[in-house]
């Protein structure tokens, strides 16, 4: 299945929904970074995130350094960003 390359003003406009998420420098990803308590609050983080990224067969790139948790997506069959990237966001951001 063929997944499309979000438009320069489809990419703006998803930026403008997501609150703390930015784009990369090269354009071709999201990215966001997450503060909590400890690191058993950002390890469940990641824990409800790993979940939710299966049921939508769409993972993150991440990184997680004690209550720091910080988060890039990305779609590799669209060589950038799609759609998949700015549901994921939105359903991350519902998590905190």
């Amino acid at each position: 299945m063929s997944v499309s390359q979000l438009t320069q003003a489809e990419r703006d406009a998803a930026l403008a929904e997501l609150d703390g998420w930015s784009l990369r420098g090269d354009g071709k990803a999201i990215e966001c970074g997450f503060e909590f308590d400890d690191f058993v609050d950002a390890f469940g983080f990641m824990t409800r995130v790993a979940i939710l990224a299966q049921s939508q067969d769409h993972h993150p790139e991440w990184f997680n350094v004690y209550n720091k948790v910080e988060i890039t997506l990305t779609t590799h069959d669209a060589d950038g960003l799609s759609q998949r990237d700015v549901k994921l966001a939105k359903a991350i951001d519902k998590l905190v």
